[in-house]
């Protein structure tokens, strides 16, 4: 690190923030194979939190992708390098107390677990969108697994390149069991009955 950055501390702290809102702040790390119903679910979380009063913010793999990690590509470095980001960025809106979902593949359970140690605990909530490869793929909404196949695409999740599943999530979702509305009452039931949420 250069010697000549130093670290300015602020006068509205994190602890000041937190007590102005109705919940405590926290990641809701949601993980899952491409077309699982990360953002699908993810949204529909934060529309349901949005309507109790709840700051929130959602980072979305594809939007973060438009720009904030626009020039990073899908190779192994560049896709670590790509969670880093969001860590620091999710860390970010933690200490403005909000609420932020963090829907990413994210494949690596080192990747998530660095995440993890950049917030204080109980301020990361693994959330594990568990849908089978092959459900993923009959869905295929971008058509990514049918150009995956043709090789078309090099190191995809799930066909050329691995994903590592949750070993302990906080919160595991079966979508083959769960719908769209069950999965949020999961969610925000977690959230509830742990006191993230005042309301």
């Amino acid at each position: 690190m250069n010697s000549n950055i130093v670290w300015h501390d602020q006068h509205v702290t994190k602890s000041a923030r937190v007590s102005k809102g109705l919940h405590k702040p926290c990641i809701l790390w949601v993980t899952g194979l491409s077309g699982s119903g990360k953002s699908t679910i993810s949204n529909a979380v934060e529309s349901a939190l949005f309507e109790i009063g709840c700051r929130t913010f959602l980072l979305d793999g594809d939007n973060v992708r438009h720009g904030l990690n626009k020039d990073l590509g899908f190779g192994e470095d560049d896709r670590i390098e790509n969670i880093r980001r969001i860590g620091e960025v999710s860390k970010l809106f933690v200490d403005a107390g909000l609420i932020v979902l963090s829907a990413f593949i994210s494949p690596f359970c080192s990747d998530r677990q660095i995440v993890r140690d950049l917030v204080e605990e109980g301020e990361f909530i693994e959330i594990f969108i568990d849908t089978p490869l092959e459900v993923c793929e009959a869905r295929d909404p971008k058509g990514l697994y049918v150009k995956a196949r043709a090789g078309e695409i090099a190191s995809f999740t799930g066909i050329s390149s691995p994903y590592e599943a949750p070993q302990n999530p906080e919160i595991h979702i079966k979508t083959t069991q769960c719908s769209i509305d069950e999965s949020v009452g999961i969610i925000i039931g977690y959230l509830k009955e742990r006191g993230y949420l005042n309301v």
